[in-house]
């Protein structure tokens, strides 16, 4: 038999489903165990290694049918036993009715909200609870409690980066961009350029990452110092995370890239607008929640502080240096 898991995200949401899909691995370890996920989530699902199969889901437009018989006939015609949607929204509550009459006549265990399904998550309160309380809750409404969780493993985490002659050297990552689309999430350049005089001041080395979309706010940086070190365009998935485990910090946006970096256990800022509310999203460490990994002996299992301003530019420099608590 073989299990689907949906999961349609962006970065950060996607990354801290993680840590279910380990479970729901773990619980059904003797099945084939797929994947429905976005094109830009490809790259970690496969790093992951969960997952036997991976699948590209086209998310068809409201009048495409063709599109929809499509992805009816493919979930229907695996033959799935039971289906995790992790997504657990609108969209794929349509998925659900793919999987029931008229286009098909099976049915099949669904866990998930849409109404009918087999497995609900009733939990009344589940919209109040973080990402991963929410989906451990929803696994546990499945079947699947705490037992099922391994330790917290990132070592698919491989990426070489010798390159960039970092060794030896405090460095503290910077993240100045988001989405194009929410210029409100953005703690101003200028606060950035200012926060990275004082780290290089005290022997830090600022290291910036960033899309080529950043690249602006990534060259203002970059600017101070010769010691900043610029990788906006240049900062892929995998890069990100690998310089996370070893940096003495980070300080960035409320944006994916800092969900990958508190995964790892870095030491992080993260900075709200009051656009958002961080209580459900906020980026999490290693150390908290479901599946969580047990710190070394001395290590805070909190590595995540979040600094919220309605306006991020009334946020001051000297505060977030303050809330910045750097591993040596």
């Amino acid at each position: 038999m073989a299990i689907l898991v949906i999961k349609l995200g962006a970065l950060g949401d996607f990354i801290q489903a993680y840590r279910a899909m380990t479970a729901i691995r773990a619980y059904h370890r003797d099945e084939k165990l797929v994947l429905l996920t976005i094109p830009s989530q490809r790259e970690l699902a496969e790093a992951f290694g969960l997952f036997d199969d991976i699948w590209t889901d086209t998310r068809p437009k409201l009048l495409n049918v063709p599109g929809w018989l499509a992805l009816a006939r493919r979930i229907n015609g695996a033959r799935f036993s039971r289906i995790y949607d992790l997504q657990a929204n609108s969209r794929t509550g349509f998925y659900f009715r793919l999987t029931r009459p008229p286009f098909s006549f099976r049915g099949v265990e669904w866990s998930g909200i849409a109404p009918g399904c087999s497995h609900p998550h009733a939990n009344p309160e589940r919209t109040t609870l973080h990402n991963l309380e929410r989906q451990a809750d929803q696994l546990l409404y499945a079947g699947i409690d705490a037992s099922w969780y391994p330790p917290l493993d990132t070592s698919w985490v491989q990426e070489d980066i010798s390159q960039f002659d970092l060794a030896g050297t405090p460095y503290v990552l910077m993240v100045p961009g988001s989405a194009p689309a929410h210029p409100f999430k953005r703690w101003p350049a200028a606060h950035y350029v200012e926060l990275a005089r004082r780290l290089v001041a005290e022997g830090c080395r600022p290291v910036v990452v960033g899309t080529r979309s950043e690249q602006e706010a990534c060259a203002e940086i970059a600017a101070v110092s010769p010691q900043v070190l610029d990788l906006c365009g240049r900062s892929p998935i995998m890069t990100v995370m690998a310089l996370a485990r070893d940096a003495a910090g980070a300080v960035g946006n409320d944006t994916g890239p800092m969900h990958l970096i508190a995964t790892m256990g870095c030491p992080s800022v993260v900075l709200f607008s009051g656009h958002t509310n961080p209580r459900n999203t906020r980026p999490r460490g290693p150390f908290e929640g479901p599946g969580a990994a047990v710190p070394p002996p001395g290590v805070d299992p909190v590595t995540v502080t979040v600094l919220r301003r309605d306006d991020l530019a009334e946020l001051p420099v000297a505060e977030v240096r303050a809330a910045l608590r750097l591993r040596r």
